[in-house]
């Protein structure tokens, strides 16, 4: 069921726009194609060109290739409580999980012009599947989009391809060395580099990164985590998103997991260094930021910090500064310039040189936050659990241009833009908003 406001507004032009392929973007750094009006103030019943209820929750972020938007969803047919006491024995991690008797992994495929839904998809069925963190859902890591060809992963239940036109199905992957314990669901989303499809698996029982070949699914390497953890299993697992980025002249795949941030040769899956946070750092859901030659990563649990490694002209990256206060366990930072933008789970946001480390500034913001933020026509949007958007001018000190609330459902996943407007995924919902 959808609902169109304002449909005669769009056109095809309006629609034929730059791809937003991945969560965070073409370069994973959550900024908005440059040049662009987007817009700033909306509300249930202001600039909503469209909003569709989508079957099933999921909290991935929406992809687009200007024609095509896809988003991951999970049809969830709860466990009758004697089954739920009955599994949750086997449980040695947090207690508030939701426990499935069956889910059915789905992708939807829906127009950018009206909001319907083109295709859906079911890719697997798992009964009795792992119980996931009532934070997280079963449909949380974000698809990539390429050249026609939409790359899908569920974690543990299996990766996918499917043709973006027709919907058709060109390969599965469910091979049992590719079966983690999550211990509270899936949360890495793949990313594609040249002919792999690239996407971790830390589990508390098993930890590695791995490469499907993007034609086949087949795998093409896969390298255990070499790195010394802690003994409880449940401080080994992770669930961060890597990225790729030229380090002195070569490809460096960069992956932040437990209590270590690794650098791996993409071609084969060859560690090439690692360095240890020096602090406990585990369940990773923070993707890193690159620029002005640094790594920006958070350690995430238990007492996060944010980490600038250095690493131009070195052979193993350096860390140059942390900031040890108001650092994310969840949402990415955004760099913008020369300033680095921290939100944290509790709202706590704060403003610091990218090069020093040095604060300009911290403000609280109402709510709380899982959701990475978006960098747009000069200002950063920031969604938080409760449904709504805070909209900052970047600067020295805090300035609020708006502050804009859908339904009330949680925005678990980040903003997409399409043309001079956004996609807002909420559990069951999808809006664009524009003017």
């Amino acid at each position: 069921m959808k609902t169109i406001l304002f449909g005669f507004l769009l056109t095809p032009f309006f629609i034929c726009g730059a791809n937003w392929p991945q969560w965070r973007g073409p370069n994973s750094s959550g900024h908005a194609p440059k040049g662009i009006n987007y817009p700033s103030v909306w509300s249930a019943d202001k600039n909503i060109l469209w909003k569709t209820n989508l079957p099933g929750r999921g909290h991935s972020s929406p992809v687009h290739d200007g024609k095509n938007i896809w988003v991951t969803t999970a049809l969830e047919t709860p466990a009758s409580e004697e089954e739920k006491k009955e599994r949750l024995k086997q449980n040695n991690g947090l207690p508030t999980v939701t426990v499935l008797s069956k889910v059915s992994l789905r992708a939807l495929k829906i127009d950018p012009a009206t909001g319907k839904i083109l295709k859906d998809i079911e890719i697997f069925e798992k009964k009795q599947p792992q119980w996931v963190h009532k934070l997280n859902s079963y449909a949380s890591p974000s698809p990539f989009l390429e050249k026609g060809k939409l790359y899908l992963h569920f974690g543990a239940y299996g990766n996918a391809c499917i043709d973006s036109e027709s919907g058709k199905i060109i390969w599965k992957n469910q091979e049992k060395n590719l079966w983690v314990m999550h211990e509270n669901g899936p949360g890495s989303s793949p990313i594609i580099w040249k002919d792999f499809m690239i996407f971790h698996l830390d589990g508390s029982d098993s930890q590695s990164i791995v490469a499907l070949n993007k034609n086949n699914g087949k795998i093409a390497w896969q390298t255990k985590r070499s790195g010394e953890m802690r003994e409880n299993p449940q401080l080994q697992k992770s669930y961060s998103t890597p990225i790729v980025e030229e380090f002195n002249g070569r490809s460096v795949l960069i992956s932040c997991a437990a209590d270590w941030v690794y650098g791996y040769n993409p071609e084969n899956g060859k560690e090439l260094w690692k360095v240890n946070y020096g602090i406990l750092g585990f369940s990773n859901v923070a993707r890193p930021v690159l620029g002005h030659g640094m790594i920006y990563l958070s350690t995430c649990f238990m007492k996060a910090e944010i980490h600038a490694y250095k690493y131009d002209g070195q052979k193993t990256p350096k860390l140059a500064w942390k900031m040890t206060k108001g650092a994310p366990k969840m949402p990415s930072p955004i760099l913008v310039g020369k300033q680095l933008y921290v939100v944290n789970d509790g709202g706590i946001l704060s403003c610091v040189n990218a090069i020093t480390g040095e604060l300009a500034w911290r403000e609280r913001l109402d709510g709380e936050f899982s959701a990475s933020p978006t960098y747009a026509n000069g200002l950063i949007y920031f969604s938080d659990r409760t449904g709504k958007t805070t909209v900052i001018k970047p600067g020295q000190q805090l300035n609020i241009v708006s502050e804009n609330i859908l339904d009330g459902n949680p925005h678990m996943a980040s903003l997409a833009p399409i043309e001079n407007s956004f996609l807002i995924r909420t559990d069951n919902k999808l809006y664009r908003v524009g003017k």
